[in-house]
């Protein structure tokens, strides 16, 4: 068949077109490049990308599910047990770790299942109970013997401790916990990604369960102008450094994505009211005052119903990624904890 003959008109169409992509092409490399340099001069960027290394060990959960652990400062310090949040990996507390253990705290945090370098979960069982026997598996091989721990979570990993708590001896294994940006039931309801009337609350949820939650969708492996931008109005407050945000991007899309989904339908149908009055020790609940994801509503009903209130800290125009928006204050929220805490041992 031959070709239909090009025009002058057809000619000069094509020629238009094909420099508008051209020109295109090239205004993208050039956002790009600027976004790029842009963390790149972040001064974060170094401190972020040199994290303390820590002694590492592997403990093995009650399904057998391997959890890699690392075990910072001296040995002979107070134990302090964090525990990182959804889609993140135990690096996530650069920060902390790094000023805790300067302080002379030994600090143990632990990859959570299918996230960083522990295995996943055997038997693909992500439900918010085996995070609970993860930190009891962790608890038990890394607490010295007569010591008693504080344990700080973020997000899911908070989640983890109130669902520990329901089913454990709480006063046996740690001394004071710290909740970090986190809810127990209602996340969907609640959360602020989609600020729509309550008319619209169907769509609200089914975008926030399949377009966000569940989502298994593999995610663009680096970062560019758009995805950094999503990143920082889900998670972060507006003080957020461009490192930081790259630092919390480069974990999100390096969690696998079935992972991801399974956990966050889990959390979506979480309940976990009745554990918060099982957490028997002193607790400090903090959260950022602009925090999408669990706003500071979770927060002062989680704060309610705690047996021992030591504070609730409400940070403001700070997002969801407090331990890495707002360092200082969660370091400082934890030291205080051990301090006030620092004579109950074993009995």
């Amino acid at each position: 068949m031959r070709r239909p003959r090009l025009t002058g008109t057809d000619h000069d169409r094509w020629l238009w077109a094909g420099l508008g992509t051209a020109a295109a092409l090239a205004a993208g490399g050039l956002v790009e490049t600027a976004h790029m340099r842009k963390i790149a001069r972040d001064p974060e960027r170094k401190v972020l990308g040199s994290p303390p290394e820590g002694r590492a060990q592997t403990v093995r959960s009650a399904d057998g599910t391997s959890l890699h652990v690392e075990v910072f400062g001296p040995e002979d310090g107070a134990t302090v047990v964090l525990v990182h949040g959804w889609t993140e990996a135990l690096q996530y507390w650069v920060y902390v770790i790094r000023a805790m253990s300067e302080r002379g705290f030994r600090v143990v945090a632990y990859d959570q299942r299918g996230h960083g370098s522990s295995e996943p979960a055997h038997g693909g069982d992500y439900a918010i109970e085996r995070f609970g026997e993860d930190l009891e598996a962790v608890l038990s091989a890394c607490v010295l013997d007569r010591q008693l721990a504080v344990v700080a979570g973020h997000s899911l990993g908070a989640m983890s401790i109130a669902a520990w708590a329901e089913h454990h001896d709480v006063e046996r294994r740690v001394r004071a916990a710290a909740l970090l940006s986190t809810g127990v039931g209602d996340l969907i309801a609640e959360q602020l990604l989609l600020p729509l009337p309550s008319i619209a609350n169907a769509v609200n949820r089914a975008v926030s369960l399949y377009g966000f939650l569940g989502n298994r969708t593999p995610l663009p492996r680096y970062s560019t102008p758009l995805s950094y931008a999503a990143v920082r109005y889900i998670a972060f407050g507006r003080h957020a450094s461009p490192a930081q945000v790259a630092f919390f991007e480069r974990m999100l899309v390096t969690c696998p994505p079935d992972v991801r989904a399974k956990i966050g339908i889990a959390m979506s149908e979480m309940d976990l009211h009745d554990a918060v009055p099982r957490l028997t020790v002193p607790t400090t609940v903090l959260v950022g005052a602009d925090d999408r994801l669990t706003p500071p509503s979770h927060a002062r009903r989680i704060a309610e119903h705690l047996p021992r209130l030591e504070k609730l800290i409400i940070l403001p125009e700070t997002g969801h990624m407090t331990p890495l928006e707002r360092p200082e204050e969660v370091t400082a929220a934890l030291v205080e904890l051990a301090a006030v805490t620092a004579e109950r041992v074993v009995v």
